[in-house]
């Protein structure tokens, strides 16, 4: 006899791994520095699990403005993946951010040698 339970990945449709979310995220610029957030090191994790992806995100200081905004524009990118039904985005700053943590592609377009 066939087992017709439906599964929530079933519902979810496709699987939505970290690799694909960090994708998405690299269309998140950060408007002061015009370099996505995932080059300049301020994803520090990025899961989905059932559904829900929960990104931890710091910023270049903690008194940065841009918080609320990166959080809606990570909110957008990230609602638009299918299998992905919400967003859960926390903000940290353990540890601080440094430049050492952006990656040569940031560093080029930035100007800085890589």
């Amino acid at each position: 006899m066939p087992d017709d339970r439906v599964t929530l990945p079933t519902l979810l449709g496709p699987h939505v791994d970290e690799a694909s979310v960090m994708r998405s995220l690299q269309s998140v610029i950060d408007p002061e520095l015009g370099v996505n957030i995932v080059d300049l090191g301020l994803v520090y994790g990025a899961d989905v699990v059932d559904g829900v992806a929960r990104i931890l995100l710091t910023t270049t200081t903690p008194a940065c403005p841009l918080g609320p905004y990166l959080t809606d524009q990570i909110r957008w990118a990230l609602l638009a993946h299918d299998g992905v039904l919400d967003v859960d985005v926390e903000v940290t700053y353990e540890p601080l951010w440094s430049p050492e943590l952006m990656n040569d592609s940031a560093r080029r377009q930035l100007g800085w040698p890589v």
